[in-house]
């Protein structure tokens, strides 16, 4: 089981679908705190019994694969409840025990069941990376999928925080993923992308020097050779995207900041000096940008962790990123 794998559960689950399968999707709707799976975690179950994501570290799986194939038998979800004794939690690595509530809800063409074109919807504005919210009457499973413009949801998707709401419906959030664009193929970048990896970032190098953005030096990452504000224009910057530029180069920065700047993106550092940074600004007030945009950047980048090497350097800066992410605003 990939990272990726836990964030394509409903394109894994439609996938067996559509190839004459049928399955279930499980949806973690509370949780204790220290819980390794969170609300909206999710696991996808095949009539044969296979598995693909989870919905704890373990100690569940088991029953709700069970109850799931109940499902698939009947048409009907069910909401499931477990407590979670403290010995066997400490054993899958948790804390203290607690209680988990699950959705579980066969995938079909009639109601109660998840029909298959609602899933075939979401699975699409996922791909088009458009944020999107299933919300599910836990006493209906009457269902809708709605934007961040609809109201409540906003604040929940700046915080990525599926979980039941007030009225009694399950919103489970489905966020493009997360993107790390890092401008400048240097020695921080190839320290840069295994961690941003590791923290669910799909990483994109851009640089257009051919010695610096190849294969050999970044095996299997995704290059870009294009100069910057090209490449950065083509990517389609959003607010699931951080940026990151490295390259020392004012010819391949600044396009890049301006950019940046003049999108969406959650996070952009630049790396340089107090007194780079400085000459930067003065750059880019001639390109027209004022205080209020030089506030959205982070630069020097990183946390002040006193860091020296690449490694340590590209550790500060995945900090900030997840600072800016999750951070209270």
């Amino acid at each position: 089981m990939t990272p990726s794998d836990h964030d394509s559960i409903p394109e894994i689950a439609l996938a067996w679908v559509q190839s004459g399968a049928r399955a279930a999707l499980a949806t973690v709707v509370q949780t204790w705190g220290s819980a390794p799976r969170q609300p909206g975690a999710q696991l996808a179950i095949r009539e044969d019994g296979q598995m693909m994501g989870s919905v704890s570290g373990g100690c569940v799986e088991g029953a709700v694969v069970l109850e799931a194939l109940d499902a698939l038998a009947d048409g009907r979800p069910r909401l499931l409840s477990y407590g979670v004794a403290d010995e066997t939690a400490f054993e899958v690595g948790l804390a203290c025990g607690g209680t988990i509530r699950i959705l579980v809800e066969p995938i079909g063409p009639d109601a109660p069941a998840l029909p298959v074109a609602l899933l075939a919807d979401l699975v699409a504005a996922r791909a088009a990376r458009r944020p999107v919210a299933l919300l599910t009457d836990l006493a209906t499973f009457a269902r809708r999928l709605l934007g961040p413009d609809a109201p409540g949801l906003a604040e929940r998707f700046r915080a990525d925080r599926s979980g039941p709401d007030e009225s009694g419906q399950m919103v489970t959030l489905y966020n493009p993923p997360l993107r790390l664009v890092i401008v400048g193929a240097v020695h921080i970048a190839q320290a840069l992308v295994p961690m941003a990896r590791l923290a669910g970032y799909d990483p994109v190098v851009v640089d257009p020097r051919d010695a610096f953005a190849s294969d050999l030096r970044f095996p299997g990452v995704t290059l870009s050779r294009d100069w910057p504000d090209a490449a950065l224009e083509a990517l389609g910057l959003d607010a699931r995207t951080a940026v990151v530029t490295l390259t020392h180069d004012s010819k391949l920065d600044d396009p890049a900041i301006l950019i940046a700047l003049r999108s969406d993106v959650f996070y952009l550092g630049c790396l340089g000096s107090t007194r780079t940074h400085a000459k930067r600004l003065d750059r880019l007030r001639g390109a027209g940008l004022g205080d209020e945009d030089f506030a959205r950047i982070h630069a020097p980048v990183g946390l002040n962790i006193g860091a020296r090497t690449p490694s340590e350097i590209a550790v500060a800066t995945l900090a900030q990123i997840t600072l800016a992410l999750r951070g209270a605003k």
